[in-house]
């Protein structure tokens, strides 16, 4: 859902991020957990008198998710995890999230890299397909994973993982440094100034301090809270 909550940001304000790495989006629901449409049709015409019972008739999303055994217990095992039907007005939301998605991927200009696994049966990599295919980016990487799951940094053996992290660092090292950084328009945090002594203090004027003092002070707030000033959501997104 990460994935889908970027996008969404990004098609409201495409200044918000300067990338994104999509780690198989919710661009669209896969057919094979997505309910009936008859059934999708009935629930709709009760989303606003129950909207908080848990009746979407969904897959169990851990077991088709989680590819390695170990790691689908570790999950199973977790009690901070939510392992229970999503209640109806959060399947409906994620639903026409996904199909608004699915309809506007033309409108996505920002350098992203989107990853999915083939086998994955909890979102369409086949969408992902589309996205790259479709989406005004300059600068878009596609990456597709054959025998992976849903949960390609999580849930699958540790070899695949590995090899997923190698490619996102990579793409990102890429971007990040050298000639390329102008892409991400990264702002280097001025050299901190020394502090001034005790003596200088004395004799310095005070508006002249107080001036120096909330510039150094806006070089670390700069540093401190992402790539362009104190907007934090200036990152990739993941």
């Amino acid at each position: 859902m990460g994935g889908a909550v970027s996008l969404l940001i990004h098609k409201k304000d495409p200044t918000f991020w300067n990338g994104a790495v999509l780690v198989a989006p919710m661009c669209k629901i896969s057919e094979k957990v997505k309910p009936h449409p008859m059934v999708v049709n009935l629930l709709t015409r009760v989303e606003d008198v129950i909207p908080k019972w848990k009746i979407v008739p969904t897959k169990d999303v851990i077991d088709a998710a989680f590819k390695d055994p170990t790691k689908r217990e570790e999950v199973r095992t977790n009690k901070l995890i939510y392992q229970d039907k999503p209640r109806l007005k959060t399947a409906l939301e994620m639903l026409r999230t996904s199909m608004s998605l699915e309809d506007s991927l033309h409108e996505v200009t920002l350098p992203f890299f989107v990853l999915h696994g083939e086998a994955d049966i909890v979102t369409d990599p086949g969408v992902s397909r589309t996205l790259y295919e479709q989406a005004g980016s300059t600068d878009k990487t596609i990456k597709l994973y054959p025998g992976m799951w849903h949960a390609l940094t999580s849930g699958e053996p540790d070899h695949n993982i590995e090899i997923v992290f190698a490619d996102i660092i990579a793409w990102l090292d890429k971007r990040s440094g050298g000639e390329n950084a102008h892409l991400l328009n990264v702002a280097r945090p001025e050299p901190m100034q020394p502090r001034p002594s005790a003596q200088s203090l004395n004799g310095a004027n005070p508006v002249n301090l107080n001036k120096r003092q909330q510039e150094q002070k806006n070089v670390y707030s700069n540093y401190l809270c992402g790539w362009k000033g104190c907007r934090m959501h200036h990152h990739s997104a993941m």
